[in-house]
């Protein structure tokens, strides 16, 4: 949520701060401004609405000269997105400015004590206190104030910090929100994700917990909160400047899904040698593999949905008893963690907010960690006992599509380790498995060769008010995540409900012409799934199916089918979501939705 860009350099800093801003749209936000500091005082322009606002009231950032600033992309948590809601906020007199992303939980506290001060407020927001609290504090020394700040304030926040009277420094604050450092040949950056700063640098500084950042035009310096020096090293980021790109798409996500066949490869390929599954990264033997008794899975959205998934694929294969938690929900059931378990933490980002607190409550409890993220270097791949890399490069639409099909393939290889650790599958069983992972990614690509087939039937069902996704054991897992990109991204409203569970109220809401999508994927559910669609379709549903080649029978229960090739039952999930992704873009698309940056929505979910 929101996104956070800093500068300081030989370079004018505005047009800097409004391009890495630009790269952030997708995070999602509903207000922008940036501020900069020249000649003794700061600047600042800030606007409702979206980033041209900014750019055109300054005219790119011409008419805000200065080697110095901040920028923000705000999405309204405390008070409605207003021009004077939206970020940079100041102090009384403009002499400090602060962007900030996160949330200062104890701020009406905070409000209330400075306002006995004489301070006035003129937003409805947390982070005016942060503006006011650094004023109330100040001595002059940037970092000392910022430390009694800090000690003072609950809650999450990353902050970017410029003091009028020290125009020459950039000062930057991280607490359980995500914030980097790049050090670029011209001054050095802040910024909450990477693309933000590719364009400028690829040596990049992770900011831990409760960290201080002092930028000047050709220094980095690290702090704790007590104000003693920190040493750290940088990462140098890999990725291509172009993948953060469209590359000729009209949309980000739809060249996402077509980066699906090598993402999966390059999540794949590693972890496949000499015939054997090699997860190194998971630092576990066959012997810690034979010790675990039980595994919980613990994410939030589509990261859940695949751990659902793989609920079914571990249990099924390894035999090992799996639960699956919706992040937010994990530390306050006080969940119970014993000897011998295993607790899995899924995230795009790494830096998800519920998944992070659900991380450090299971360490807490005596429990080993394993992060599948996609972020190099994010919170949770530093904070869990290990981590395993989704390889999907950087996803940039806010609806995911590669990094779900990655911490699917991710879990299919765990569960292909773990089942030939315990001895549920012979060495020949897991040749086997293997190969059918290896064609994945070529029946991937086939099947977005269809999407022509796919996007005329999504313009038969534009003006659709509630659509239907029904499945059993696996493919209720998928049919939730259909269902998840549907809404999304078209703003329809779309349920996922196991097809068992019809007849127990659901199919009273299904009406002549309700649109029923149908995943049958599982031969030995077949005949149960048909049953569920010709009850659907005898109330007036028009049903599209998604099955396996040669499930002839499907047609006569359904009105139209899309098939997938056939594949290990394990693995359907990964073929089936490609037509569901591709009904949700093209429903999204003819509706004139923004597909990319859906409304109320978040690329990165950093606050609870």
């Amino acid at each position: 949520m929101c996104g956070i860009v800093g500068y300081i350099g030989e370079r004018q800093a505005a047009p800097i701060l409004l391009d890495g801003l630009e790269k952030l749209e997708y995070r999602g936000y509903d207000s922008s401004g940036i501020a900069v500091c020249n000649g003794g005082k700061i600047d600042m322009v800030k606007a409702k609405g979206r980033l041209k606002v900014v750019s055109e009231m300054t005219h790119d950032g011409a008419t805000l000269p200065g080697t110095i600033g901040i920028g923000h992309t705000r999405w309204a948590t405390h008070g409605e997105p207003s021009d004077v809601n939206a970020h940079p906020h100041m102090n009384k007199d403009g002499s400090i400015v602060v962007v900030h992303n996160g949330i200062i939980e104890n701020y009406l506290k905070l409000k209330n004590r400075l306002i006995e001060k004489g301070y006035e407020f003129i937003s409805d927001t947390d982070t005016e206190v942060v503006a006011h609290m650094l004023d109330n504090y100040y001595d002059g020394n940037p970092l000392r104030t910022i430390a009694k700040v800090m000690h003072r304030m609950e809650g999450s926040y990353a902050l970017g910090i410029i003091f009028n009277d020290h125009p020459d420094e950039l000062y930057a604050v991280r607490k359980d929100s995500p914030l980097i450092v790049g050090k670029a040949e011209d001054g050095n950056l802040i910024a909450s994700d990477v693309p933000a700063i590719l364009k400028y640098t690829r040596d990049v500084y992770f900011i831990e917990n409760e960290e201080i950042v002092k930028l000047t035009e050709d220094n980095i310096e690290f702090f704790n909160v007590d104000e003693e020096p920190i040493e750290k090293k940088s990462v140098k980021i890999d990725w291509d400047v172009h993948a953060a790109e469209k590359g000729g798409y009209e949309h980000f996500m739809l060249k996402e899904m077509y980066e699906q066949p090598k993402a999966i490869a390059d999540t794949l390929s590693p972890r496949i040698q000499d015939g054997k599954i090699e997860i190194e990264e998971l630092g576990m033997t066959d012997e810690d593999i034979r010790a675990i008794k039980k595994i919980n899975i613990v994410a939030c959205g589509s990261a859940y949905h695949a751990g659902l998934t793989g609920k079914y694929v571990m249990e099924g294969m390894a035999r090992i008893p799996v639960e699956v938690d919706m992040a937010s929900e994990f530390r306050y059931r006080d969940p119970i963690i014993e000897e011998g378990t295993l607790v899995v933490i899924i995230s795009q980002s790494g830096e998800t907010a519920d998944s992070l607190a659900a991380l450090r409550e299971a360490k807490q409890k005596g429990a080993k960690v394993l992060g599948i993220v996609n972020v190099v270097g994010s919170s949770i791949a530093r904070e869990a006992d290990s981590v395993m890399y989704t390889w999907a490069g950087p996803e940039i639409a806010v609806a995911t599509t590669k990094a779900y099909s990655c911490q699917l393939i991710a879990l299919y290889l765990l569960a292909v380790k773990f089942a030939r650790a315990k001895g549920k599958i012979t060495d020949t069983q897991m040749a086997e498995l293997i190969e059918d992972l290896k064609k994945i990614p070529d029946q991937v690509e086939m099947l977005l060769g269809n999407q022509e087939k796919i996007q005329k039937f999504a313009n038969r069902y534009l003006a659709a008010k509630d659509v239907f996704f029904i499945g059993r054991g696996i493919d209720y897992a998928i049919s939730m995540e259909g269902s998840l990109k549907l809404k999304e991204v078209s703003y329809i409203h779309s349920e996922a409900y196991a097809a068992g569970e019809l007849k127990h109220g659901t199919i009273s809401l299904v009406e002549e012409g309700t649109l029923v999508a149908a995943v049958l994927t599982q031969e030995d559910l077949y005949k149960k799934m048909i049953s569920n669609m010709v009850e659907v379709r005898s109330r007036g549903a028009f049903v599209l199916a998604v099955t396996q080649e040669g499930n002839d029978e499907v047609t006569k229960a359904s009105d139209y089918v899309i098939y997938i090739p056939n594949t290990n039952k394990y693995f359907t999930n990964s073929l089936a979501i490609i037509p569901l992704q591709l009904f949700g873009y093209y429903i999204a698309v003819g509706r004139g939705c923004d597909v990319d940056k859906p409304r109320n929505l978040a690329k990165s979910v950093t606050v609870e």
